[in-house]
């Protein structure tokens, strides 16, 4: 295999977006039901519900995050240099963002503060008035990106990438990159990224994601890592023969280390106070749990998902789509079960079933419209890039 950048689309990537993104509208759903903190909940928490939820909470977002990487590599070597790099990627990322803050997300802050601190005020005096306070309200910070929050960082981590790249020598950054990807061969691509989240958990042992871009620096210090292999993938495809040879042990280290998790969270769970080990072995575990799947995902898909289907490039398109508005739908649906009084069970059916409908409606109607689409992060029709 090449060690130079490659032309052909690796689909299996594609298919490893779709997955990752899926299963963030499944764990948000989840978030209705668990006692965490969330916009709103069911009126009676289900403690067990944050076993599935700690066996993605690791690497889901990491998993993102890296997957855009390897996207936005690719996107760069299409467009052939960082200006236009730029200009697509804040028109696709910036607009939508906007859109969202402005006219998607509104709803989500007025159910938390109805539901959680007492406000009396309708929705619509709310929009109009509260939300745009730029401050707080009860402590909620008015206007919000809510989860749009990764629109924002991941549009801060490609800007990062084309101003290295403008500043670059394309001899020197072919020389950066054939250096890196020698540096993350073989088992070092297991060991090195784990050896650097572990080090950030050394270095900042209680730091807490803001999503608020400025205070966060930890989180973009976790987040960078996988952004910059993704896009080293992308580039240096070499690298996924590292990750054929050892996402077998990475799959396997990843759920001995999701045992030890959900060991300590049982034991919590059923009352023990944890000693003074137990919170360092649950991150260290956590972590290790982390970065081991991705190595395992990404096996996963360059050995099972690397072929095409009539329905990959209509669901790679409703990806970001239904990114924007899904946590909104989760929201105002379980705010309705919430007052409904609706069981667990049926509240889950139904929240799933309302997320997807309402999602492929918002992708089916805006993807239609022309003046809608750049809204919710699709193309234009004409002058595509």
């Amino acid at each position: 295999m090449s060690t130079g950048t490659t032309t052909a689309r690796h689909l299996g990537m594609d298919w490893l977006r779709i997955g990752a993104f899926a299963l963030l509208i499944f764990y948000h759903i989840g978030m209705y039901f668990v006692p965490w903190g969330w916009h709103v909940k069911i009126a009676q928490p289900i403690d067990w519900v944050q076993l599935p939820m700690l066996a993605t909470n690791s690497w889901r977002l990491p998993l993102l995050f890296l997957v855009s990487g390897y996207a936005s590599a690719a996107l760069f070597a299409k467009l052939g240099g960082s200006g236009a790099f730029m200009r697509s990627r804040s028109a696709r990322l910036l607009i939508p963002l906007a859109f969202g803050i402005f006219v998607i997300i509104p709803p989500q802050p007025w159910i938390e503060l109805v539901t959680q601190h007492g406000y009396a005020q309708s929705l619509a005096t709310f929009w109009l008035g509260d939300y745009f306070r730029f401050g707080t309200l009860d402590g909620i910070v008015l206007p919000t990106w809510q989860h749009l929050w990764f629109v924002v960082y991941l549009w801060v981590y490609t800007m990062i990438a084309a101003a290295i790249l403008a500043w670059v020598p394309a001899e020197a950054r072919a020389k950066i990159a054939d250096g890196a990807a020698r540096w993350l061969g073989g088992w070092r691509l297991l060991a090195l990224p784990l050896l650097w989240w572990l080090l950030l958990l050394a270095l900042f042992p209680n730091h807490d994601e803001t999503h608020a871009l400025v205070d966060d620096g930890p989180s973009h210090l976790h987040y960078l890592m996988p952004f910059f292999v993704g896009w080293l993938l992308r580039v240096r495809p070499i690298l996924f023969e590292a990750v054929a040879r050892w996402w077998r042990l990475a799959l396997a280290v990843g759920i001995a280390a999701f045992a030890v998790v959900a060991a300590i969270l049982c034991l919590w769970l059923g009352g023990a106070q944890p000693p003074d080990w137990g919170r360092t072995a649950f991150d260290i575990a956590h972590q290790v749990q982390g970065w081991t799947t991705i190595v395992a995902l990404v096996g996963v898909a360059d050995r099972y998902w690397n072929r095409d289907h009539p329905k990959r490039a209509m669901l790679a398109e409703a990806v970001f789509p239904f990114y924007i508005v899904h946590q909104t739908i989760i929201v105002v649906a379980g705010w309705y079960l919430l007052r409904a009084g609706v069981a667990a069970l049926p509240s889950f059916l139904i929240l799933v079933a309302a997320t997807v409908t309402g999602c492929w409606l918002f992708y089916w109607i805006g993807r239609s419209i022309g003046w809608l689409r750049p809204l919710i992060g699709l193309q234009r029709k004409a002058g595509r890039v």
